[in-house]
């Protein structure tokens, strides 16, 4: 198979250090959107053997998280295989100052022309009121998106398309606010071989379905 050059942007994904780079990014504005109607397509543009999260109980019974669980096993075995073929599906956790209060996880590979990436990250925040004000103001920064129904106490998703030396990109991201832990899925995809990204729908759906298993490896925790 003849190989192709991978647009700057990809190529510097596939770097550790711009790996670092991309999820401190992440963690400290990951983009969300703004409410839209249930079941909406989201707008596209030019231009996320586990051990849970500990809860703890605060003094209005509401239990709240004092560590971010193994981001990857976040997500299973099954789910890597599906949105990212030919990744290792143990994924790469990335360094962090504080594993107790940020932990994130990264899946990526490239299987013949198309390339895939998958990060999931949880945030530990002080309190409840401090995480929703955290994760109001990261989806009031962006627009062209929607809310995610039924996913912690509240999640919205946005999908963002790019273009570089006529190579297409799309990004999806689904931010999840659970109690006083922040959830963030970045999902993306090229194709080398048709200059094309996958469909809307599927970086979107792909997003939403990690962050529905991240959030779930979040709950256990709450037992």
């Amino acid at each position: 198979m003849r190989s192709l050059p991978l647009p700057l942007t990809l190529t510097a994904r596939l770097s550790p250090v711009a790996v670092i780079a991309c999820a401190g990014w992440a963690l400290t504005s990951g983009p969300a959107a703004p409410p839209a109607a249930a079941g909406h397509q989201t707008a596209q543009k030019t231009p996320a053997g586990s051990s849970a999260a500990a809860p703890s109980s605060s003094a209005s019974g509401t239990k709240t998280y004092t560590t971010a669980p193994a981001p990857c096993s976040g997500v299973p075995a099954a789910t890597v295989k599906s949105l990212v073929p030919g990744a290792k599906t143990a994924g790469k956790e990335i360094p962090s100052t504080d594993t107790a209060l940020r932990r994130t996880c990264s899946w990526n590979a490239l299987q013949g022309y198309d390339y895939r990436w998958l990060d999931v990250s949880f945030e530990i925040r002080e309190s409840d009121q401090e995480a929703k004000k955290e994760y109001e103001q990261r989806v009031a920064e962006k627009s062209g998106g929607g809310a995610v129904p039924g996913l912690g106490d509240g999640a919205y998703s946005v999908v963002n398309l790019t273009t570089e030396d006529k190579q297409q990109t799309r990004e999806g991201v689904v931010l999840a606010r659970v109690s006083n832990a922040l959830v963030v899925v970045t999902y993306s995809g090229s194709d080398f071989e048709t200059k094309k990204a996958p469909g809307t729908d599927e970086i979107n759906k792909g997003a939403i379905k990690a962050a529905k298993s991240a959030v779930a490896a979040l709950d256990a925790g709450q037992g």
